[in-house]
């Protein structure tokens, strides 16, 4: 009887396992082919517009693809699979890529420089997650890439073997997508805004291979313009004469572009805390002249503006940045030195030695391994400028034995993620940055609450600028004299994700101080008057500022 009653159960259970087997076949199936489709249509079009109906696409390799694996023989469609589909996996991790840089940096990932850039992106999470998370999502990033460029390899392959086992009715499809194609392509089909029905995976290679040609050219214009240098043979008597005995500081502000002085959602916050301030300053005896310069990088890449300003040359890659300081160049930092300034960097977010530091010619410099910030709360890249500003007073300006000061200063509480914004204080109270983590010292977030809320990222932007210029001009309106000039500016626009589309990369730039002689010796520059230049102010290229300006003040 148990033997009757087994053999019926197996009769039963048979015919479901290769119904089972079956339907895991189907689901692998669809899942390879929707896996290939994802990857061209993110080739295809505008990825960050893609949407479910987007998807309503007909990639032109899809078809010349199929038609190609339908007549090779069996050995050779194999290998050729697999190769398109690893081509398409290695392909969209550039695409994805490309869309990180595009809407951080403004610009297309170029395959040829910017891999320095992805360690500096590692670099940037460490202040914000610290080295075992940032190096955890870089790992994590690795494999996920990894994985990418296999399974498509292998998606590729399933799909062309399932095309294989139904050839007529895969080549009758082909021929009728063809038409199909060839139709949209004429009428102009789109049914979303990421691109065309009749979908085209070459715009993703001919977009990198612009932006490859685009780098070599200005690399050659890079390499031409450092050959020259037209101040290398001035005297050092002869540099910067005119300037004798003033303290000159450059203080960036970070992301301070000009969409926050003409953006309506930045503008009348920003305009205020200028204007407001301004008049303070004013009313001590100081002048202003303002413009724009169209800086070498937009969204990030800090560093690479501070060294075009400098140097008078367009820095737009690490590639560029590491020959230019294994050069000897000179730069206003090494002019200021040679003609007898002490010339001091304060870089608050920056955590170590900064060999870089010998060529741009800096005496002293002072990073966050010893400028005292004692804040456990906003330290880093998140240092407030306040404390920045103040503890450059008491080292350096504050000193009664010193000599002329020549200082670069990087301000940095309006860098992402504008999470922790502090509140402006009286500049007796800041000390050693604790407090700083006091109540009521300002706005201070977990990272994600902001960063996963673009409208709260906007605000914090705008509030973290505002928060940085109110301090400049406070710092100048109570510690300013008759020996200071004060160069303020921006380093580059924010990301795309906060000024939108086609921003520019223009940057207001300011001098400020209360010899007009001085000002009167750039009068000729046609720079407008006051803190805030109007958009019909004079834009300069960021690396024309150096000769410009070591013409106007030399002897």
């Amino acid at each position: 009887m148990s033997a009757v009653i087994e053999a019926a159960e197996q009769e039963s259970t048979a015919p479901r396992r290769p119904r089972l087997r079956a339907a895991v076949a189907a689901l692998g199936t669809v899942a390879a082919a929707t896996l290939v489709l994802l990857a061209l249509a993110v080739q295809a079009g505008d990825p960050t517009k893609l949407t479910p109906l987007g998807l309503v696409l007909i990639p032109v390799e899809a078809l010349l693809g199929g038609a190609l694996l339908l007549v090779l023989p069996r050995r050779a469609r194999t290998v050729v699979a697999v190769t398109l589909g690893v081509l398409l996996g290695l392909l969209t991790v550039l695409r994805v890529l490309q869309i990180g840089f595009l809407n951080v940096l403004g610009r297309l990932f170029d395959p040829v420089f910017d891999w320095s850039q992805l360690g500096a992106g590692v670099t940037l999470l460490e202040g914000s997650m610290g080295r075992a998370g940032a190096l955890g999502v870089a790992g994590a990033a690795v494999v996920h890439a990894i994985a990418l460029v296999v399974l498509t390899g292998l998606a590729v392959r399933r799909t062309a073997s399932v095309a294989i086992r139904h050839r007529p009715a895969a080549a009758r499809t082909i021929g009728l997508l063809a038409v199909v194609w060839v139709l949209c392509f004429a009428l102009g089909a789109q049914l979303a805004p990421a691109g065309p029905i009749a979908a085209t995976s070459s715009l993703a290679v001919y977009e990198t291979a612009q932006q490859v040609s685009t780098s070599l050219r200005d690399q050659r214009v890079f390499d031409e313009q450092a050959a020259v240098d037209a101040f290398d043979d001035v005297a050092d008597g002869d540099l910067l004469a005119a300037l004798r005995g003033k303290d000159v500081i450059f203080t960036y502000v970070e992301s301070y572009g000009r969409s926050a002085v003409e953006d309506p959602e930045f503008a009348p916050t920003v305009e205020k805390v200028l204007d407001d301030g301004a008049g303070r300053v004013a009313a001590d005896g100081f002048g202003f002249r303002s413009a724009f310069l169209t800086s070498s990088v937009t969204g990030g890449g800090s560093w690479l503006a501070h060294a075009t300003l400098l140097s008078g040359l367009r820095v737009t890659n690490q590639h560029s940045y590491e020959k230019l300081v294994a050069s000897d160049r000179v730069t206003l930092t090494s002019a200021f030195r040679r003609a007898g300034w002490q010339t001091v960097a304060v870089m608050p977010s920056t955590g170590g030695p900064w060999p870089a530091g010998t060529f741009f010619g800096f005496d002293r410099v002072y990073d966050a391994t010893n400028l005292g910030n004692k804040s456990t709360i906003y330290n880093g890249f998140q240092t407030p400028d306040q404390y920045t500003l103040s503890a450059f007073e008491r080292a350096e300006r504050g000193r009664p034995d010193r000599g002329p000061l020549m200082a670069e200063i990087p301000l940095v509480t309006s860098h992402w993620p504008w999470a922790e914004i502090p509140r402006l204080r009286d500049w007796d109270d800041v000390g050693d940055g604790s407090v700083f983590d006091g109540p009521a010292a300002g706005q201070s977030v977990p990272e994600h609450e902001v960063t996963g809320d673009s409208a709260r990222m906007r605000d914090g932007y705008r509030q973290s600028v505002a928060y940085s210029l109110s301090t400049v001009l406070s710092y100048v309106d109570t510690y300013g004299d008759e020996n200071l000039v004060f160069v303020l500016l921006g380093d580059h626009q924010p990301p795309a994700f906060i000024t939108g589309e086609n921003a520019g990369r223009d940057v207001p730039i300011t001098i400020m101080t209360r010899d007009r002689a001085l000002l009167d010796r750039i009068g000729a520059w046609g720079w407008q008057d006051g803190v805030r230049p109007s958009p019909s102010a004079p834009v300069w290229p960021m690396e024309s500022f150096r000769d410009r300006f070591l013409t106007a003040f030399g002897a």
